[in-house]
Parts: structure tokens; sequence; C-alpha cells
């Protein structure tokens, strides 16, 4: 049962008595807080293909709990307020032969089981003035240059700082420091790396306690926003990020979106990074359908730079695979479709087929190539008593040749968020 304003303002009020200040100046700190419980139950499924295999499959059931509160500001021309975040995986099926599906994390003393619950508190305090934000102490940024990921149970989670100002009209300017990352399968905070591994071709030595990152993005119409980032992962590299959307009005339910991306990732001393990114993707949205063209090529001496565990800002990061290895060059074909249009609101659909060539394996080695071909199908109530109760079941297949993992992949996500006030 949600608790009545009247115990809520209570509650809150008694709070700032005992922080010493004045009842008046949580008006709007009491009235604007809201909070909620989102359980997530996730069946990850995913079987290795590729001979010499060393696990033949990874296969997981989990249960979440993500408790999210967000308090207002305190009233004056500097607001205060408060976040918190509390995270609670528990295991429900697991076994040492089939973990690391990124659900939950691993237990040594199982000799590479996992563990059987674990969890993490945030807390972030916020300050307000005119239309700038600082929040200081636990982030989920969603940035070009850093994007928390939040595909499995519980989100990844940074510590840091970040600053959002809206002062001048059209223009979002961001800006920050992080400090530590804690995995979505972790509850440890540690230090940040780069992306290694596929045939990305990146050497990387040590890890970095500092991520300093800014950006301007301005929206010149209601129809066109461009964007330039900045990121350095100090001693790790550097990166630049452009950005350009613009969606063209055709005819009634008509519309045709063009994306273009592009980023340049150097080092910054103790890696080899090298690379130069452009990704463009084309959506002609037609009343319920949206059918989209992408195209995504790497150049330079190694693959695209991001940091380990996040989404990376590329059109073609999908379900599985990024198709940002050396020299890489790939193509996106997708299809999304609302059911709403057919009186069953809530209900999506979408599949999308990848495939990537030229990649640069080495010397004397021949060059890679791969494909991806993934399908989400999607329901959430829309009212009644199990309104926001959502299912969505992620299918997706991989194949590769010279390098890689083959697999066949499956998660079942059954979702429900509660409003707690």
């Amino acid at each position: 049962m949600s608790p009545s304003p009247l115990a809520r303002a209570t509650a809150l009020a008694a709070l700032g008595a005992s922080l010493g200040v004045p009842l008046q100046a949580h008006a709007e700190f009491i009235a604007d807080s809201k909070a909620s419980l989102e359980l997530r139950n996730f069946y990850f499924n995913r079987d290795f293909r590729q001979e010499a295999a060393p696990q033949s499959k990874q296969e997981e059931w989990a249960q979440g709990f993500l408790l999210r509160y967000e308090s207002g500001y305190t009233d004056g021309p500097v607001g205060f307020g408060v976040d918190a975040l509390g995270l609670l995986g528990v295991k429900l099926d697991s076994s040492p032969d089939r973990a690391g599906s990124g659900l939950l994390p691993r237990d040594r003393e199982k000799v590479n089981g996992a563990a059987d619950d674990y969890s993490e508190l945030g807390l972030t305090a916020k300050l307000r003035a005119s239309k700038s934000v600082l929040k200081i102490g636990t982030l989920l940024p969603k940035l070009p240059t850093v994007l928390a990921n939040d595909s499995r149970l519980l989100p990844q989670t940074f510590q840091g700082a970040y600053l959002n100002s809206a002062e001048f009209a059209g223009l979002n300017i961001d800006a920050g420091q992080l400090r530590q990352v804690s995995q979505r399968d972790s509850s440890d905070s540690e230090d940040m790396t780069v992306t290694t591994g596929s045939a990305r071709g990146i050497v990387a030595s040590g890890t970095s306690d500092r991520f300093d990152f800014g950006g301007l993005t301005y929206q010149w119409t209601p129809q066109l926003s461009t964007a330039y980032h900045y990121a350095k992962l100090e001693d790790l590299y550097d990166q630049h990020v452009l950005n350009l959307v613009h969606v063209l009005p055709i005819a009634q339910g008509q519309s045709l979106k063009t994306d273009l991306r592009y980023a340049r990732s150097e080092d910054d001393g103790r890696s080899n990074v090298d690379n130069r990114a452009f990704g463009a993707m084309l959506t002609y949205k037609l009343g319920a359908h949206a059918f989209g063209a992408g195209y995504q090529s790497m150049s330079g001496d190694t693959g695209y730079a991001y940091i380990g565990g996040t989404d990376a800002f590329l059109v073609n990061f999908v379900q599985i695979g990024d198709f940002a290895n050396r020299d890489e060059k790939s193509w996106q074909a997708r299809y999304d479709y609302d059911f709403a249009a057919l009186g069953v609101p809530g209900l999506t659909f979408m599949t999308r087929y990848l495939s990537g060539d030229n990649i640069e394996l080495g010397a004397g080695k021949p060059e890679g190539e791969e494909w991806e071909r993934d399908t989400d199908i999607g329901y959430v109530v829309q009212s009644g008593p199990l309104k926001n109760f959502g299912v969505k079941w992620r299918n997706a297949a991989v194949r590769s040749s010279h390098f890689g993992n083959d697999l066949d992949e499956n998660r079942l996500i059954l979702s429900y968020v509660l409003p707690l006030w």
C-alpha cells in the first residue's frame, strides 16, 4: 500500500527537521518527490555453436529488485535534493558449467559458480540553480561518450559528478567526471578499462580512475539537432564524437529520420587506440511500420574504443555485437511494427539483420566476416491492476568466420514497475 500524502509529508518533514533546515524550505522537496519499485525477472540462455568452445552454454535465471527514489528540490535560488537507488539481485537457477551470463557475479568459493545474491545502494546529492543541475554520487549517464549498460538484471552504475545545463534556448551542455564503475553483475566499485577483445586490435595497459567528459547539443529546429562531445579516459584514450539527427516530415503518418555519427579516438599514453568510426542510420516511418537501413565503417589501426561494460554509441551496436572491429564495414536492415494500429496498444515487434566484413585479423590471415540476426517481441499492459507489467522475448543468432563466437541466444524478461508515490 502506498503511504498517504500526509504520512509522506510528515516523514520527510521530520527528516528536514533533523537536518536543521526550515520546514518551509521543504515544500518542493516533498511535493515533487517520487519513488518506485521495479521487479525484473530475467531468464538468459546462450548456446555456443563453434567447435571447441570452452563452455557449451550460459544459462541462468534471476530476480532483480530496483528501488528508485527522487526528491524534489528545496526552495530558494539554489535548491538541494537527494536521489537514491537500491539494487538487489537474487539467483533462482545457475550452475558452474552454465554461469557467466552477466546476470549474476561469479562466486570464487563455488569454483566459478554464481553468487546467491548481490546488492548495491547508490546515493546522489543534487543541486539546482535556474536551469542547471549538478549531481554528485551514483550516476547512470546516457551520453554519446558513456552509455551506462542496462541490458541485464541490474544496471551498470558510476561514481562521479555530472553537470547538465539548459540556460540558453536550444542549447544543452553536459560536463563531468567519473571515478569508479560498478558493473551490471557486480557490487564492487572499480577502476575503468577500455573495451578490448574480439578482432578490435586494442591493446591497453592497466586501468584508469578518471573519465572526463563534456558536450554541447543544439536543437536548431524541432526536426534538426547537432551535437559535439569530448571525453578522455585518462592514460588510455581520448575521443571526439559528432552527431546529427534530422526528421523530415513527408506526409500524414510518414517521416524520414537521418542519424549520422562520427567519432575519432586516439591513445592517451597506455594504449594503441587509433580509430575513426562513421555510422549512418535512415528510418522511414509509415504509420505503424518503420523501415531502417544502416551503414557503419571502421578505419585506423584499431577498432572503436569505449569504457568496458558500457554500450557503444554506434548505429550497429545491437543485442550481442557492435560491429566495431578493426577496418570492419557493416550493414543493417531493420523493421519495426507497433500493434496499436491493430487495436493492441503496448504490443511491439522488431527484427533486424546485420552483416560485417573486411575485418583485419593480422598479417597472413584472411579477412574476418560476421552476421547477426535479432528479434524482439514485447508487450506492456496499459491499464487495470497489472498496468506497467511487461513481457519481452529477445532472440538472437550470431555467426562469424575466422574469429569470434557462433551462438544462439534467448532472453525472457518479465518486469513490473510499482509506483510507491
